[in-house]
């Protein structure tokens, strides 16, 4: 699918200033997609909005379809009457600067139980009615899902091939005393997650008015420790015991000599295949409830993907699988018809991957960090970028461009510095620039680049298990020509929005 030509910039919402320790659907988001209209901006690309999972990263959710209770704004649950004033005081240890997880998680958690509380005892019989219908329309999901959650809270957060073999088994009768047992955690993770999903259809609406389409992200990997590999198990290569016999991951690149063992379950794709990729169909078609645009993770994984020994603890002695291929896609285009996906095409790319994206008018991505370690030939660069491509600075896995430059090795700045003629001072802009100027249809810039931040500011480093994920911003970093510079690109560089015809 041909995207317009457009401008937008990267940031997860947990990165937005705000009380209470991370960001979330409250003010400053909206604030936000002001800016970025105000900007000249017509794309706002987010992270996957799942809960988090090991070292708090939004790409090991508990569910592929839940969202991420933490992102919930306390504020309109006190405007609901759900929570007091008083329980909106912030506490010791919530950071402006970064989110602390060992403070935000059980800080926020515990607000969200108390409005989970206060809204069965003395919700309206309207809002009850609300409640009730979207438990309805998500039940496909949210029953396993907030079943399950209750049942890690109960297990201690053991994995769940570790409970009471007849719940790992799912035994119906086991999974009924289960749910009475449990009813009221029940009820507060399907709460959860109808404040979520109330909230960000509400930021969601408010950033369509302004002309800013979101951009989601959808790994192609879920975690073990996930309400779906639970309830759907036949679907995952586990062994009896429930754990995985093989796990995902990537061989040797650019980010580790040893590769990256991810560690998800990889898929059962003959068992995929024989529904038609029901599951597959629904979780696009979930996501596309959520967001404009999604950016698939990893798309080179459908065409092939690196599969590991379980007992393995690196990524090295891994082989090269086929994976669905077309087969996968063509039946999520007849159910759901042609969608706005960006395929995810970075690492180790063969002809097979690139004939696939291409088979289905994907856009790949296209990161200018990589363009200046070689010479002139580097796909990267700007002047072997296609019109059906992504361009970016860098992405979340990236350092900032500013930790790049400080250090890129002597060949990548003498490059870099005659290919974009700068003397290097302001490199940051120097490439967002450049990003701009590129026939790319789509540019988006990290707001790390755009507020020229150091690598200290970076929000993830592949391989690294602790410490990433936390970086937030404050709007007294944010300066008037920030956006008068972002949109004056977007003018010169045909970004723009451009009027309705009519």
């Amino acid at each position: 699918m041909r995207f317009p030509r457009a401008s937008g910039v990267l940031l997860h919402p947990t990165s937005l200033p705000g009380p209470h320790g991370s960001g979330d659907f409250g003010a400053e988001a909206y604030h936000f997609v002001d800016w970025l209209a105000g900007a000249g901006q017509t794309l706002w690309q987010i992270l996957p909005l799942g809960g988090i999972g090991p070292g708090n990263s939004p790409y090991m959710s508990t569910s592929a379809f839940a969202g991420n209770p933490l992102l919930v704004d306390l504020h309109e649950l006190h405007a609901q009457g759900w929570l007091d004033a008083a329980d909106l005081e912030p506490v010791p240890g919530l950071s402006a600067e970064h989110v602390d997880f060992a403070h935000v998680v059980p800080f926020r958690m515990e607000r969200l139980a108390r409005a989970a509380d206060r809204f069965a005892a003395r919700g309206t019989a309207e809002q009850q009615a609300h409640f009730a219908a979207f438990c309805t329309a998500q039940a496909s999901w949210l029953d396993d899902y907030a079943l399950f959650m209750a049942l890690c809270e109960a297990n201690g957060w053991a994995d769940w091939c570790d409970w009471a073999p007849a719940l790992v088994r799912r035994e119906p009768a086991a999974l009924a005393a289960a749910a009475a047992q449990h009813a009221g955690r029940v009820a507060f993770w399907r709460f959860g997650q109808w404040c979520f999903f109330r909230q960000w259809a509400a930021l969601r609406a408010h950033a369509h008015a302004r002309g800013v389409r979101i951009v989601g992200d959808a790994p192609i990997f879920i975690a073990h420790q996930s309400a779906e590999v639970w309830a759907n198990q036949h679907l995952f290569e586990l062994g009896d015991d429930g754990r995985p016999t093989v796990v995902a991951g990537v061989p040797p690149d650019f980010f580790s000599a040893t590769g990256q063992r991810w560690g998800n379950p990889l898929y059962r794709w003959s068992a995929h295949a024989a529904d038609g990729y029901a599951w597959w169909v629904e979780r696009v078609r979930r996501i596309f409830e959520l967001v404009d645009v999604v950016r698939i993770d990893h798309f080179r994984g459908f065409a092939g993907y690196w599969e590991i020994p379980a007992s393995e603890p690196t990524a090295l002695n891994g082989r090269w699988v086929p994976g669905p291929g077309a087969a996968l896609f063509e039946a999520v285009a007849q159910a759901l018809g042609p969608l706005p996906i960006i395929a995810e095409d970075l690492g180790i790319i063969t002809p097979d991957v690139e004939a696939l994206r291409k088979a289905f008018a994907f856009p790949g991505m296209r990161i200018l960090q990589f363009a200046f370690g070689g010479d002139a030939s580097d796909k990267y660069l700007p002047h072997h970028h296609e019109p059906d491509t992504v361009v970016y600075t860098g992405t979340h896995d990236n350092d900032t461009v500013a930790g790049w430059w400080s250090a890129a090795s002597e060949h990548e700045r003498h490059f870099a510095r005659g290919y974009l003629a700068t003397d290097g001072h302001d490199m940051p802009w120097t490439m967002i620039r450049a990003a701009c100027a590129s026939v790319a249809d789509t540019a988006v810039h990290p707001m790390q680049d755009v507020l020229g931040l150091p690598g200290s500011c970076r929000m993830n480093f592949p391989g690294k298990g602790e410490g990433y994920w936390e970086w937030r911003f404050q709007w007294s970093q944010v300066h008037a020509w920030h956006a008068q510079r972002l949109a004056e690109l977007c003018r010169l560089y045909d970004r723009l929005p451009r009027p309705p015809r009519g």
